[in-house]
C-alpha cells in the first residue's frame, strides 16, 4: 500500500453486490489510503438492506439519494456531483469508482484528464467503455473469498464465474508487449511488461486467468521464456521474459 496516495472510494449500491465490501476495501488499500469512502443509493428500498450490515464494519458513509423520477438514476447523478466536488477541492490523488454501469464512463475520463488515477471495480458484465476509461479495472468476481457461514459460501459459489481461458488474443497481447520493451537480445523486464499490459488493457489482471501474479501466468505459456537474474541492489531477483523463437 502507498500510504501517501489518498483515494476517494465512491460506490454505486445499485450496481454492485453487497457481499464483497471487505474484499473491495482490501483491494483499494493496495493502491493507497482510502480517505473518503461513500456509498450511494436509496436506502429506503428493501433490496439495499444487505448493505446496511457491512457499512459500519468498513467505515463507509451511506449517502441517501431518493429516486425523484421514474426511469431516472438519481444515484448516478449524486455520485458524479460528489466526485466533481472532491476533485475541485484537491483532497485526493485518485478515485476508485465501484459500479458496473457505463454511465460513469465520462466521469472516469474527466478525472483522468485532471491528472488523477482512476481505478474501476465492477462485475464482468461491465460495458467496455467504462472499463477502458479507467487506468485499471478490477473485476469483483476475482476478489471473491469464501465467507464465514454456509449461506454466505452458498451465495458466493453460486455467483462465482469460471476462470478465463488463456487464448490466442491474450498470447498476442503479451507477445507484442514484450516486443515493445525488448532489448537487443529480446529480453524485457517483467515489471515493465506488467505496467505496459495495464496501460494497453485496463482490465488485464493475471487473477482473471487463475494466477495471483503475472510471472506464473506467463511462465505457464510455452510461447515465452522466463529468466531470473541476480539483483546487485537488493535481495530480490530480477525477472525477465522474452518471446521464444
Amino acid at each position: 500500500m502507498q500510504a501517501d496516495i489518498k483515494i476517494a472510494v465512491l460506490i454505486d449500491a445499485d450496481n454492485v453486490p453487497s457481499n464483497q465490501v471487505k474484499e473491495m476495501m482490501e483491494e483499494v488499500a493496495k493502491y493507497g489510503n482510502p480517505t473518503i469512502k461513500r456509498i450511494y443509493g436509496d436506502w429506503t428500498k428493501p433490496q439495499l438492506g444487505k448493505w446496511k450490515n457491512v457499512l459500519l464494519e468498513n467505515a463507509i458513509n451511506p449517502i441517501q439519494q431518493y429516486g425523484y423520477t421514474s426511469g431516472k438514476n438519481a444515484t448516478d447523478s449524486a455520485m458524479i456531483i460528489d466526485a466533481m466536488d472532491i476533485l475541485y477541492t484537491s483532497r485526493v490523488d485518485g478515485f476508485c469508482l465501484v459500479s458496473s454501469d457505463s454511465d460513469f464512463t465520462k466521469l472516469a475520463t474527466r478525472l483522468r484528464e485532471a491528472g488523477l488515477m482512476v481505478i474501476g471495480m465492477g462485475e464482468k458484465k461491465t460495458p467496455d467503455p467504462f472499463i477502458v476509461a479507467c487506468d485499471k479495472f478490477i473485476y469483483l468476481e476475482i476478489l471473491q473469498k469464501d465467507g464465514d457461514g454456509p449461506e454466505d459460501n452458498k451465495e458466493r459459489t453460486k455467483t462465482r464465474p469460471q476462470v478465463d481461458k488463456i487464448n490466442p488474443k491474450l498470447i498476442r497481447l503479451i507477445s507484442s508487449t514484450i516486443s515493445d520493451l525488448a532489448d537487443d537480445d529480446g529480453w524485457a523486464f517483467m515489471g515493465d511488461v506488467g505496467n505496459l499490459l495495464q496501460k494497453k488493457q485496463p482490465n488485464f489482471d493475471s487473477r482473471n486467468y487463475g494466477f495471483q501474479k503475472l510471472t506464473p501466468l506467463i511462465g505457464s505459456i510455452n510461447k515465452f521464456e522466463v529468466e531470473q537474474r541476480e539483483n546487485q541492489k537488493g535481495k530480490y531477483k530480477l525477472i525477465y521474459v522474452r518471446n521464444k523463437v
